[in-house]
């Protein structure tokens, strides 16, 4: 049996899907206060002076901290729902499809958050491994669980789940230099769908 790896935004899909969805889940009033409140974070971010997980975690605390986790979770369920199946790119439902043919072990790998990743993910019977809301007693604390999965990070949640050892071969897709530590690990690593094994 293979493992393989699939960052989401840009690689599953034509591009970013966190945005949207924190339009869809933020409330309007915050979202006008949000964009007063994170600007010298996004002209940090925009000058390269701020990591891109940290500008996402900002942008979580500010926009989602004490609202009821059901409620962004609904939301999140309908995102992925209506919304994610029109930006997912041919050649990646055609490749999931190949892996999972196989019966190969495939897990998505993203700074995606869980309260739409995982439904979706779960509508196709395949693993995720994300950034993840933390929330306490149903409230949504504006912190992610572990931070935000991107990067080195998400090296770290792959090796703490799975053996890499006890598979066949390890595949990874990718799509930006945020990815390269993630392809790495793979026998077989795939960037904008290029091999560069």
């Amino acid at each position: 049996m293979n493992l393989a790896l699939f960052d989401f935004d840009g690689t599953i899909t034509f591009g970013d899907t966190w945005t949207p969805f924190m339009r869809l889940a933020v409330r309007p009033a915050r979202r006008t206060f949000g964009r007063l409140l994170l600007a010298p974070a996004y002209t940090k971010y925009k000058c390269g002076m701020m990591p891109v997980g940290a500008m996402r975690e900002s942008a979580i605390r500010v926009g989602l901290s004490g609202e009821r986790a059901r409620d962004v979770h609904e939301v999140g369920c309908q995102y992925a729902r209506e919304t994610l199946p029109a930006v997912v790119r041919p050649c990646a439902t055609e490749r999931l499809a190949w892996h999972k043919a196989q019966d190969d072990e495939v897990v998505v790998v993203s700074a995606s958050l869980n309260a739409y990743l995982n439904p979706w993910c779960a509508d196709r019977q395949i693993a995720a491994v994300c950034t993840t809301l933390e929330e306490r007693d149903g409230i949504l604390t504006g912190k992610c669980v572990g931070g935000d999965c991107s990067g080195d990070e998400k090296v770290r949640r792959v090796l703490a789940r799975y053996s890499l050892s006890q598979y066949d071969a390890v595949y990874a897709y990718g799509d930006t230099p945020d990815d390269r530590p993630l392809l790495a690990l793979a026998t077989h690593k795939y960037y904008r769908w290029q091999d560069v094994s």
